[in-house]
């Protein structure tokens, strides 16, 4: 063997074992947070909900509205719409970065964006609606 020979070794490594070690790309943690934070969120809220139904149900429209026109429940519901819509956003964005590639990603996460701020708020334009009507009690 000549000294001036050098070995050559082939290493035969995934592409994840070459990426390993190389540190992340900073952007999945921020919205993994805000995935899970608006999921803690929406627990008490959406608790809160179930129970307001509950209370609520077989009662006269006027009886919801004017529960609806109290300050915490208005609150209460805009919060529940605002971080419903944010966390839908949120994980259905995951489902299109894993899911949909190519020049198909950039419509597609616009359209998702659009459609939950719209949807949204018409949700919160609906929570106004009834927070804002005007109380029409009998006898007043």
């Amino acid at each position: 063997m000549n000294a001036s020979h050098t070995p050559r070794i082939d290493v035969m490594r995934s592409q994840l074992g070459r990426a390993r070690g190389l540190g992340s790309a900073k952007t999945g943690v921020d919205h993994w947070w805000l995935e899970r934070m608006s999921a803690v969120a929406l627990v008490p809220l959406s608790g809160w909900f179930v129970i307001q139904v509950l209370r609520l149900a077989g009662a006269e429209q006027q009886d919801v509205v004017e529960w609806g026109g109290k300050p915490v429940n208005a609150s209460m519901l805009l919060a529940l719409m605002v971080l419903t819509f944010y966390h839908m956003q949120l994980g259905l964005q995951v489902i299109i970065d894993d899911y949909v590639h190519g020049k198909a990603h950039l419509p597609a996460s616009l359209l998702l964006k659009g459609a939950a701020l719209l949807i949204g708020l018409f949700a919160v334009i609906a929570v106004l609606k009834l927070a804002l009507a005007p109380s029409t009690k009998a006898g007043a």
